[in-house]
């Protein structure tokens, strides 16, 4: 009786569970009439949360309450005017997804423990590697985030550059030095650093006015890097910056990669979506020459977090393929999540087709821009009014995150002052939301 009651009430549980999450989590959190946020300080929400473990454990009642109260504190990203991150937006089918992997605990280091999510692994990456255009295919893995991805291209970089530092460490290096623009994600530098690489090998090319690499300036540093004695070995291309939205023309740098015999990585995490889109597919031409590829499905595909994959175009290191399905070897990772099943689920339900590029800005769908309050509006252009207008955009973030109307991040960029930096991903942002962004951002900054 006591094993039946308790049987009852974990089914019991999970029932109440999930309707609050339906209710709480989805229909709420993405109602346009609710607030983004209901802002509180660290310290008054360590109070409301009573974050302390004890020894004894609580009611379900209690449990459920606090379930509540976890996404009541919560930032609903998947709210249509949450536009500060490059993801947002609520994707059903790849929540479902998520859902059902959590359920199950599937663990993708062998075929034998997870052979439904291996194969759908497997033919998700194969389809992915036909949009990049790898006629021959290659190899791939879904993993822990970009940042993973991109640590992953430089480790096999450097690995085709000098294969015995597998087996001797860096004492079989020579001096290595790679080379990506000034635009490139944090997660380069972080690599170089915990490969044994060093940041200072880690050579800046200047971006244009616009984000994209120089050209000649990457000619310039990779010859002065070799004048110095160092070994080129990586370029990293970007395709789709995290603040301007820019692509790096990765045909054009493709061409000097094959000049100087160096490993190309083309960091897609936020600008492959842009694959599965015939119009605006040029943005990544020359992406089949690359041989290395990180592309995040959870950023403008909207796929729940996370789904991060990386892909190689080399298949020699896939032997194993005609054996099984096991990718334990593959990985830095031992147990690893069923991320490929939420974008299989999403992509079986909704088809190749991008329904939701209708945001695409003449670059990507990242738009920057200045608010300027009236007092500041007779201003010349210059130094006074960059100083004055660095200010404004920090106060208002302020006072929308306290107000909870809506989420729209803010950073400088070089000599220019902050900025707002608005993604606009979810196919549930309407043109109300739109103009209501203007109009608020105008009532919360207009006395400055």
């Amino acid at each position: 009786l006591t094993d039946n009651k308790n049987k009852f009430s974990v089914k019991e549980f999970i029932h109440q569970s999930m309707a609050i999450i339906i209710e709480d989590a989805v229909k709420k959190a993405t109602d346009v009439r609710e607030k983004v946020c209901e802002w509180r300080s660290p310290d008054q929400l360590k109070e409301l949360l009573d974050l302390e473990l004890r020894d004894g454990g609580e009611s379900d009642s209690k449990i459920l309450q606090r379930c509540r109260d976890a996404i009541r504190y919560s930032v609903k990203t998947t709210h249509p005017r949450f536009f500060n991150q490059l993801y947002a937006g609520m994707e059903p089918y790849s929540m479902v997804a998520s859902f059902i992997a959590e359920a199950l605990k599937p663990s993708l280091y062998t075929y034998e423990i997870a052979p439904v999510f291996t194969l759908i692994e497997d033919a998700v990456l194969r389809k992915m590697m036909e949009l990049i255009g790898w006629e021959e295919g290659g190899d791939g893995i879904f993993n822990a985030g970009g940042s993973m991805s991109n640590m992953y291209a430089m480790n096999l970089a450097r690995y085709n550059h000098s294969p015995d530092i597998k087996e001797f460490g860096l004492s079989a290096a020579p001096r290595l030095v790679m080379f990506t623009s000034q635009e490139c994600h944090y997660s380069v530098s972080k690599a170089a650093a915990l490969l044994g690489i060093g940041t200072k090998n880690v050579y800046v090319v200047p971006s244009d006015k616009r984000g994209k690499m120089i050209l000649s300036a990457l000619e310039n540093k990779i010859k002065a890097a070799k004048s110095e004695g160092a070994f080129p070995f990586m370029v990293n291309a970007t395709a789709g910056t995290t603040v301007l939205g820019a692509f790096d023309p990765i045909e054009e740098i493709a061409d000097i990669c094959e000049k100087h015999n160096l490993w190309l990585h083309v960091d897609a995490c936020w600008g492959g979506a842009a694959l599965m889109s015939k119009k605006h597919k040029h943005l990544l031409k020359g992406i089949h020459r690359a041989n290395s590829v990180a592309w995040n499905p959870h950023k403008m595909l909207m796929a729940c977090l996370q789904c991060c994959a990386f892909l190689v175009r080399d298949k020699t290191q896939d032997k194993f393929y005609d054996i099984s399905y096991d990718t334990g070897d593959k990985s830095l990772q031992c147990s690893r999540k069923a991320d490929a099943f939420k974008f299989w689920l999403m992509w079986k339900a909704l088809g190749s087709i991008a329904r939701h590029y209708a945001y695409f800005m003449p670059e990507f769908s990242n738009v920057c821009f200045w608010y300027i309050p009236p007092s500041l509006k007779n201003l010349p252009d210059g130094p006074e009014l960059y100083e004055k207008l660095h200010t404004v955009a920090p106060v208002i973030k302020e006072r929308m995150m306290k107000t909870g109307s809506m989420m729209v991040g803010y950073q400088p960029h070089g000599d220019k002052p902050n900025f707002f930096r608005m993604i606009v991903i979810s196919p549930q942002v309407s043109k109300q939301d739109m103009d209501f962004v203007l109009d608020e951002i105008h009532r919360l900054g207009k006395d400055l």
